[in-house]
C-alpha cells in the first residue's frame, strides 16, 4: 500500500461532501473527496429537492457561477396553500423575486450534485470514485483514512458519508434519539408538458382523495414530490403498489403519471455523540452526524451548514468550536423537526382537536390558517435561517 499526503479528506461524495471540498478550496486547503459508489452510480436513500436561501448563499459564496447555476436550474414557485379535508384553509401567492434574489431553488439531488462535482472540480478538488473509507486512524497531529489500495494521511478529515457512515463507526462515535412509528411514502413524479404540474407548494390534511391520509406535495424544475403520511397499519410498499389507483387523483386530469423515483421511511430523530473525535481531527457533518424527519427541508441545509463550519474548522483548527456549535444547531433542528412530526401525526386528542378548531375557524381567522399552513413545517429559528417550504 502507498501512504498519500493530503491536508483534508472528505468521505462522501454526495451533496454535503461536495459543499464541504468547495468551501474548503474556497479558504484555500487542498482537499482530496473519497466516495465509495461509482461516479454515475445511483445513490440510495432519501433525495433532496430543496435549498434554503442561506444555503444558496454559501455555496453561491465559494463559487458565484454555481449559486447561478442552482437557481437557474432550480424553481422557485410562488403559492403556498393548505387544505383540510378537501376544504382550502390558507392560500398565499407571492411574486418570486429576481434569481439573485432567490429565496430558495427546488431541484432534483442528482442535479445539485452535477453542478457542485463541476464546481469541486473548476475549484481543484480531487475526487476519487469506487473509494470506501476501511479505517480511521486520528492521532493528535493528524489522521490516517484507509481505503482498500492506499493509506491517506491528512490534518483533518471530514465525514460526510451518511447515515450509516464508515467514519462514525471507524471512530466510534453513536446517534441517539427515537424512530417515528410512522411510515412516510415519497413519489416523484415528472412533468408532463400536455398537462403541466401547478407551481404551488400544498399540505393536505386529511386529503380525501387518499381515503383521509395527510398529502404534501412540493414542485420541483422537471416534477412534483408527493409525500403521503400512511397510517399506523398501512404496509407502504402495498400503498405504492396501489399508486395507479390514488395517484391521478392528485395530478391534473389527463397528466401521464410518471414515476421517476419511490421510497418509502420511518424517519429518524437521531443526533451522534459527538461530532468530532477525542483528538480534534474527525469532524462529522450532515447525516454523518445526524438525521431528522425532512420537515422544512432541515437534512440538507443543516448539512450545507454543517460544511461551511467545519470548513472554517479545519482553516483556523477550532474544532471543538465546530463540535459545540453544530451539535446545538442539531438538537434545536432535531427538536424542531420532532415538533413538525408530532403535528402531523396528531398522536393525541388535543393534536386532533386542535386542527380541527383551527380549520373550522380559517374562514374568519388568518392566523388559524396560517398556523395550519406553518405547523407541519416546525419553527423557523432551528440553526439553519432561511426560507423553508
Amino acid at each position: 500500500m502507498s501512504t498519500t499526503p493530503t491536508n483534508v479528506l472528505v468521505a462522501g461524495a454526495g451533496p454535503v461532501g461536495l459543499a464541504t471540498a468547495l468551501l474548503l478550496r474556497a479558504r484555500g486547503l487542498p482537499v482530496t473527496v473519497l466516495e465509495a459508489a461509482a461516479e454515475r452510480a445511483p445513490r440510495p436513500g432519501s433525495r433532496a429537492i430543496f435549498l434554503h436561501r442561506q444555503s444558496l448563499a454559501t455555496l453561491a459564496a465559494a463559487d458565484p457561477a454555481l449559486g447561478a447555476e442552482l437557481v437557474r436550474h432550480g424553481l422557485v414557485w410562488g403559492t403556498r396553500c393548505t387544505y383540510f379535508a378537501g376544504r382550502e384553509v390558507h392560500r398565499r401567492t407571492y411574486v418570486p423575486p429576481p434569481a439573485d434574489r432567490a429565496p430558495f431553488s427546488s431541484l432534483p439531488q442528482p442535479v445539485m450534485e452535477e453542478l457542485l462535482r463541476a464546481a469541486c472540480h473548476r475549484a481543484g478538488a480531487g475526487i476519487r470514485w469506487n473509494t470506501p473509507v476501511t479505517g480511521v486512524t486520528p492521532s493528535s497531529d493528524g489522521v490516517l483514512v484507509r481505503t482498500p489500495d492506499a493509506v491517506h494521511r491528512a490534518t483533518y478529515a471530514v465525514g460526510c458519508d451518511g447515515a450509516r457512515s464508515a467514519v462514525r463507526r471507524a471512530v466510534g462515535v453513536g446517534l441517539r434519539g427515537p424512530r417515528s412509528p410512522y411510515a412516510f411514502l415519497v413519489l416523484d413524479v415528472a412533468d408532463d408538458p400536455g398537462h403541466p404540474l401547478p407551481l404551488e407548494r400544498a399540505f393536505h390534511y386529511r386529503d380525501p382523495r387518499v381515503d383521509g391520509r395527510n398529502v404534501l406535495t412540493v414542485p420541483f424544475r422537471g416534477g412534483l414530490r408527493v409525500d403521503v403520511q400512511c397510517r399506523p397499519d398501512d404496509d407502504p410498499d402495498a400503498l405504492g403498489a396501489a399508486a395507479d389507483d390514488w395517484l391521478p387523483g392528485l395530478l391534473p386530469a389527463g397528466h401521464a403519471r410518471t414515476v421517476t423515483w419511490s421510497s418509502h421511511y420511518r424517519f429518524q430523530q437521531v443526533v451522534a455523540d459527538t461530532l468530532t473525535d477525542a483528538h480534534g481531527r474527525v469532524l462529522l457533518a450532515g447525516e454523518a452526524g445526524h438525521l431528522f424527519a425532512p420537515f422544512g427541508a432541515r437534512g440538507l441545509n443543516s448539512g450545507i451548514a454543517d460544511a461551511a463550519a467545519a470548513a472554517a474548522a479545519a482553516a483556523t483548527g477550532d474544532v471543538s468550536g465546530y463540535a459545540a456549535a453544530r451539535h446545538r444547531a442539531a438538537v434545536l433542528n432535531r427538536r424542531a423537526a420532532g415538533r413538525a412530526l408530532a403535528h402531523l401525526t396528531a398522536p393525541d386528542p388535543w393534536h386532533r382537536a386542535a386542527q380541527r378548531l383551527a380549520a373550522a375557524a380559517a374562514p374568519r381567522s388568518r392566523r388559524a390558517g396560517r398556523w395550519l399552513d406553518s405547523a407541519p413545517y416546525g419553527p423557523r429559528d432551528a440553526g439553519i435561517p432561511g426560507s423553508r417550504y
